[in-house]
């Protein structure tokens, strides 16, 4: 591949000595410290101003790469920790029900399951959330806006992070959490509905459980979903699977437990050159294998669906290597039908040996 530089070879010298120089104080024993990365950011500062972009626009690179680097800094001291994010109106009322809902589903994510709740740090529904999940476990997010520039008394400063562009802000929704769960909003939570289900949907993200929760009696979600089954599931617009991308409830210990069960055997995933590997926490037996085999054909390009070794390159970059892992060719378009195999996989019977020994 072509070095991505500058072009000028006495320049390009000194970027990766300083890049080089930079990052040898922080690196000590690792086996990849970044220079090279560092080097190129370091080029595409400069590119942009050799390509006389105005001050309006490199003042949102900088600012965008500042949000992004502070965000990555707090996040990093809790990446061990599973989140979940909580969408939601920031109009919804303490009274409410669906306040009273969020509240309780963040609070059994904390302190039954042991994950920590991600929020937009504003008030109704993301105020719930982070006051179920309490001031300990709470991160917010939070978007400056005109009218809504105060976060929600419920999150530690340490673990508040603002905004001036809603792009980074869902950047960092999407990059840190495991699992997300959306309440009843307005544009807000339509846009990151969509959005989130567009990247799962098209592989840009890695699949997890998106949970669309309502309190009882009231139609939000029913609505949604009348028009994504009637009009676009009808028009073919989506998949009939691609409904199995979500789970719609209206209680909190369903929620919660449509989260967890998702990570009950499945833990991650990666493409390693063209197979997509599913990292998993129990071997899954020979009858298993074939089980997945004979049901998810229909989404393997070539060969089949095999139990695996970790590979050089997941070893070389501590990519969970301990784990069991199945992989398989996998098509790249069939996503619900991927969140049906991982279903399955999570399905599976525990050894009664391995349960007593738990």
């Amino acid at each position: 591949m072509r070095p991505y530089e500058t072009g000028d070879p006495e320049l390009d010298a000194r970027i990766h000595e300083l890049a080089e120089d930079a990052v040898a104080a922080h690196a000590a024993g690792r086996a990849h410290n970044g220079a090279d990365i560092v080097a190129e950011l370091m080029v595409s500062a400069l590119k942009l101003h050799r390509d006389d972009a105005d001050r309006g626009d490199l003042k949102l690179v900088n600012s965008a790469v500042k949000e992004m680097r502070y965000s990555f800094l707090v996040f990093r001291h809790y990446r061990d920790v599973p989140k979940v994010t909580v969408f939601g109106s920031a109009r919804t009322q303490p009274d409410q029900p669906g306040y009273k809902l969020a509240a309780e589903f963040a609070s059994q994510m904390t302190d039954e399951r042991g994950w920590m709740v991600v929020t937009g740090a504003g008030p109704g529904i993301m105020e719930a959330a982070n006051l179920g999940a309490g001031v300990d476990d709470s991160f917010g997010v939070n978007i400056r806006l005109p009218f809504e520039a105060e976060a929600n008394p419920y999150i530690h400063e340490s673990r508040l992070i603002n905004f001036k562009y809603f792009f980074t802000r869902k950047l960092m929704f999407m990059k840190e959490s495991n699992a997300f769960a959306l309440f009843p909003g307005g544009f807000g939570t339509m846009d990151e509905t969509f959005e989130l289900l567009t990247l799962i949907q098209t592989g840009k993200s890695p699949i997890s459980p998106i949970v669309l929760v309502e309190a009882p009696g009231t139609s939000y979600w029913r609505g949604w979903l009348d028009f994504v089954k009637g009009t676009l599931m009808e028009q073919g617009m989506i998949a009939p699977d691609d409904l199995a991308l979500f789970t719609h409830t209206n209680s909190a210990t369903e929620a919660a437990y449509e989260v967890y069960h998702f990570y009950e055997n499945y833990h991650s995933q990666r493409f390693v050159g063209d197979r997509l590997v599913l990292r998993i926490k129990r071997p899954p037996t020979p009858g298993q294998i074939q089980q997945l085999n004979d049901e998810f054909s229909d989404i393997v390009v070539s060969g089949s669906i095999d139990v695996t070794e970790a590979t050089d390159a997941e070893i070389s970059s501590d990519d969970h290597p301990e784990l069991p892992r199945v992989a398989l060719h996998f098509n790249r378009r069939s996503l619900g039908r991927l969140r049906r195999l991982i279903d399955a996989i999570n399905s599976f019977p525990v050894d009664e040996g391995e349960q007593s020994s738990d």
